[in-house]
Formats: structure tokens, C-alpha cells, sequence
């Protein structure tokens, strides 16, 4: 005679469906967010409408939309991580996770896939609002390939300088640095508007900004033009941050 056991099979499920399902988790939450959501999808919507109402005083579609594809990757891979991150490490929420089968490295690679995931979602509903506002890019095989390489590196050195930010200011702290960084270096960073419409005498200086040169990079891209100091310049900030992240990332208010 058969005996049946109801006794629960206790075990972690396997290591990549802990961190699928964290990072579906994680996107859900950041797209639930109100002020999040405006800084990932109405701010940018609200520029390409404004360009194309205002016409060249504001900028063509020509630059704008690829400039506000830029912005997408800088409010989600900066601003949303920073706030978020910086708000579970004061309630204990990553101490926690951390504790849990997904683990620190679990715990990291689900953040990271979930900006990938609200960061294409972004970029697909951009590119086409600004397909029917008019833009058509004139891309070629290699710009593209180079574009895509500017916003992986870019993505990854705005996370790293996120989480440096959170892992060492107070949560509330935190909330008002990471929105003012936002707006300062939407305005003056090179992020928007191209570098040849700010002085010369601070060109220099912004050239060395990350938000600068994804912006460049962008907008040379999308007219079929290559850029190869954009890169350079991401992938510096990137080592930098990277490390800087390492070092100075607390898991614990």
C-alpha cells in the first residue's frame, strides 16, 4: 500500500527564477510609483510635445528625441534607483533580502534587471511617440550598435553612482539630492540640449559629465554619425563609480 506524504518539499528555487521573480517585483513597484513614473515617462512625453509645439526655439526632433531617450535612461538608471534603494536600506528591506536564499548577489542582479525592464519599456514607448511626432533617425548599423553600447555603459555607471548615493545619506536626504541632481544636470549637463548651445567657456567642463556624453552619443547616433569620446567618457565614470560603489555601499542604515 502506497502512504502519501504531505509534508512541504522546503528548498530555494533555483538561483536565476529567485532573481526573475525579484525583478519583476522590483519593476512592478517602480512603475506603480507616481513620482517615478513622472520622471520616467511624463517629464520626457512632455519635452518631445513642447518641441515639437515650440519648433526650433526649443530644439528640432532631430536632437530632442534622442536627447529625451537619454533623459529616460538618467531618470530611470539614477533617480529611481538612488530614492528606492536609499528608502529599503532605511526600513531594513535589503538587510533583509539579503538574509533570504536570493542573497546579496541575488538581490543586485534582480535591481538590475528591473531597470533593464522599465528601461526598454520607456524607450519603446519614446521612440514611438516620437515616430509620430515626426522623428525619423537616420541610424546606420554602426551608430545603432554604438548607441546601444553608450546606454548599456551609461545604465550601468547611473546605477553605480546611485548606489553610492544610497548606501551612505539618510533615505530623506537622499529623496531631495537625487531629484535635485536630476533636474540640475536635465538642464545644464548636456543631457537635453546639445553642448553647442551652452558657452564655450563651460563646454570643457561638461564634456567630462556622463549625462553629456550619452547625450552626444545619442544625437550623433541617431543622424548616423560616430563618436567615440561619449564612450570613452561612460566607461571611465563607469570603472569609477563602479568601484566607488563597491567600497562605499552600506546594506544597513
Amino acid at each position: 500500500m502506497t502512504t502519501l506524504s504531505f509534508a512541504p518539499a522546503a528548498g530555494a528555487a533555483p538561483a536565476y527564477r529567485r532573481v526573475v521573480r525579484h525583478a519583476l517585483v522590483e519593476a512592478r513597484l517602480l512603475v506603480r510609483n507616481g513620482e517615478q513614473l513622472l520622471l520616467a515617462l511624463v517629464i520626457p512625453l512632455a519635452i518631445l510635445v513642447a518641441g515639437r509645439v515650440l519648433g526650433g526655439r526649443f530644439g528640432s526632433l532631430t536632437t530632442l528625441a534622442p536627447s529625451v531617450l537619454g533623459l529616460a535612461v538618467w531618470s530611470s538608471a539614477f533617480t529611481s534607483v538612488a530614492i528606492a534603494t536609499g528608502f529599503e536600506r532605511r526600513y531594513g528591506v535589503l538587510e533583509r533580502l539579503a538574509a533570504t536564499p536570493l542573497g546579496r548577489s541575488g538581490l543586485l542582479a534582480g535591481k538590475a534587471l528591473a531597470v533593464v525592464l522599465v528601461l526598454l519599456g520607456q524607450l519603446v514607448v519614446l521612440s514611438a511617440a516620437a515616430a509620430l511626432l515626426g522623428w525619423r533617425p537616420a541610424y546606420t548599423a554602426a551608430s545603432l550598435a554604438l548607441a546601444v553600447l553608450v546606454v548599456v555603459l551609461s545604465t550601468a555607471a547611473f546605477v553605480c553612482l546611485a548606489l553610492l548615493l544610497a548606501g551612505r545619506l539618510r533615505a530623506e536626504a537622499i529623496l531631495g539630492l537625487a531629484n535635485l541632481i536630476y533636474v540640475v544636470l536635465l538642464v545644464g549637463g548636456g543631457l537635453v540640449l546639445p553642448l553647442s548651445r551652452y558657452p564655450a567657456a563651460v563646454r570643457t567642463v561638461l564634456e567630462v559629465l556622463p549625462t553629456a556624453a550619452l547625450g552626444e552619443g545619442l544625437r550623433a547616433a541617431a543622424v548616423g554619425q560616430l563618436l567615440t569620446w561619449p564612450l570613452l567618457t561612460v566607461l571611465t565614470w563607469l570603472v569609477l563609480a563602479g568601484a566607488a560603489a563597491w567600497k562605499g555601499f552600506r546594506w544597513t542604515a
